[in-house]
């Protein structure tokens, strides 16, 4: 059976004005894909107009509540006491979202409730993607 644990959450996108954009988002994880998380964006918050959603590690989002995390595409840190902010880089640009701690920690206790770390089916992981890549033989 795959376990999906799925949360709404409302972030602040902010602007090259600073300004701050209300925008929903869908927190999502999976027993098929143990170690990611996934932030679904709706199309109205897009540029293009398309449903983006973008994956990074869980490791990643449990780091970036307590301390600055990531390198690259993801970045990840606390921004006072209440907030954290999940930054995302892509070759259209850059998007900086600030996002209730509160409401991602509760999303990552129940992924642990779900799977505990140290309990991820890598090696499930691991034969799903080569058999993708190499078109199932």
């Amino acid at each position: 059976m795959d376990i999906t644990v799925e949360q709404f959450a409302l972030a602040r996108l902010v602007t090259a004005e600073d300004r701050e954009v209300p925008v929903s988002a869908t927190l999502r994880y999976t027993a098929g894909d143990p170690l990611a998380v996934f932030v679904d964006f709706p199309a109205e918050a897009a540029l293009h107009g398309e449903q983006v959603t973008w994956i990074f590690a869980r490791s990643l989002l449990d780091q970036g509540l307590r301390a600055p995390a990531g390198r690259g595409d993801v970045q990840i840190w606390p921004y006072g006491r209440t907030r954290t902010v999940l930054e995302f880089h892509s070759p259209h640009g850059m998007a900086l979202l600030l996002f209730q701690a509160s409401a991602l920690r509760r999303f990552l206790l129940r992924t642990y409730a779900a799977v505990p770390c140290g309990q991820e089916d890598v090696a499930g992981v691991v034969e799903r993607g080569l058999s993708a890549l190499f078109g199932g033989v």
